[in-house]
């Protein structure tokens, strides 16, 4: 059974920093593609942060150079570290999985941590 389990979601005011953290069960993490996306209320889920199994990180433009995505093979997790955080950051935050190769597509989500940015 496949599980993505996020953590670290929670109310920061603006200027501050959080750490998402999403642990995986039941893949081969290593060879999954990891994302962060994000839902805001009356929105649609957006992309935020991708990294390869490789470790190529692609970045939404909105959260470039705030935003940092990695990922610890041994611990089967993925990261998303937020610094400088504005109101607009607010949202769900959902963890994906993805595999895809010529035979196989595979993708998983988390359940979600809400963010919340505000003073």
């Amino acid at each position: 059974q496949v599980q993505l389990v996020e953590s670290g979601g929670g109310l920061v005011q603006p200027g501050g920093s959080l750490r998402l953290s999403c642990a995986a069960s039941g893949i081969i993490f290593s060879i999954y593609a990891m994302g962060w996306y994000r839902q805001a209320p009356g929105k649609q889920r957006e992309l935020v942060a991708t990294i390869t199994s490789g470790g190529n990180t692609n970045y939404a433009q909105s959260v470039k150079g705030r935003f940092t995505i990695s990922r610890d093979n041994a611990k089967n997790t993925a990261y998303l570290q937020m610094n400088s955080l504005k109101p607009e950051d607010t949202a769900v935050y959902y963890c994906n999985a993805a595999y895809s190769s010529s035979n196989v597509n595979s993708d998983y989500w988390g359940q979600g941590t809400q963010v919340i940015v505000s003073s």
